[in-house]
């Protein structure tokens, strides 16, 4: 629904749906887990749709540094 929301130009509508999945993630997986990093890059982009882009850049660079973890 999200993808959804985010491709109708509903940016604030789809808001909440990332940053839901997102707080979830970081629960359920701990904040260094591959999968809480697509979490980030998934609202990053969002925030680069809605011109949000320092924003953006913070979660994207938040991202990198947990796929560039040693596993």
């Amino acid at each position: 629904e999200a993808l959804d929301l985010q491709s109708a130009g509903k940016y604030a509508e789809a808001l909440p749906h990332y940053t839901r999945a997102l707080a979830i993630n970081e629960k359920a997986l701990g904040p260094e887990h591959p999968d809480v990093a697509l979490s980030l890059n998934n609202l990053a982009a969002l925030y680069r749709y809605a011109g949000r882009i320092e924003e953006a850049e913070v979660l994207e660079r938040r991202a990198a540094n947990i796929l560039a973890m040693p596993r």
